[in-house]
């Protein structure tokens, strides 16, 4: 009888383990799937702004150090991108994509400002198309962050709350960093695209 009640605890304690663990997995799998939906907005939008600054280096010809600057964040978000698409649970690769998607950001918003003064750019058909394209993305980009957020929340509960915070550290489950925007005030607004 003793032997049958130990041997319960014992599988109640194996059955307990497997199911925090699988919990940990299941939980780091969903917020790097969420992190793939994000990685998709980004390459869409990564393929959208060389368009964009191409129709606008027609008209914004005196503007050629602004449209450097945003082709140039462009390329530093896509290498950051890749590099946390890689391995989303690497802390330091989702804070270095955050900092380019704010560098990005500000450039882009500073070239909107700028194309305000040419109001041929701003009837240009094919420059609102892209931006029309662009506004979308922009709010996919929004959307998927926001639920990559969540399942990152999810993710780091079930990491430090009792008992998966043994499990945790057993397996080798780090707390997964949250993407936020970076400091600078003008890189926390909204990408204004209207022309």
């Amino acid at each position: 009888m003793s032997l049958i009640i130990f041997l319960a605890i014992i599988g109640g304690i194996i059955f307990w383990a497997i199911s925090t663990y699988n919990g940990l997995v299941s939980s780091k799998n969903q917020f790097k799937n969420s992190f793939a939906q994000i990685d998709v907005q980004l390459k869409r939008r990564y393929d959208l702004i060389p368009n964009l600054v191409e129709v606008a280096k027609g008209y914004m010809k005196h503007e050629r150090e602004t449209l450097e600057a945003v082709i140039a964040a462009r390329n530093q978000a896509v290498t950051a991108n890749a590099k946390a698409a890689v391995d989303p649970s690497d802390s330091a690769a989702v804070h270095q994509l955050s900092n380019a998607e704010g560098a990005l950001a500000s450039s882009l918003g500073k070239m909107f400002a700028l194309s305000e003064a040419y109001p041929d750019l701003k009837a240009n058909e094919n420059m609102l198309q892209l931006t029309e394209e662009l506004t979308s993305t922009e709010n996919k980009i929004s959307f998927a962050r926001q639920a990559y957020n969540d399942s990152v929340m999810s993710y780091n509960t079930a990491c430090e709350q009792f008992p998966g915070n043994i499990f945790a550290g057993m397996f080798g489950f780090k707390i997964a960093e949250l993407l936020q925007a970076t400091e600078a005030p003008e890189e926390r607004k909204a990408i204004k695209v209207s022309f």
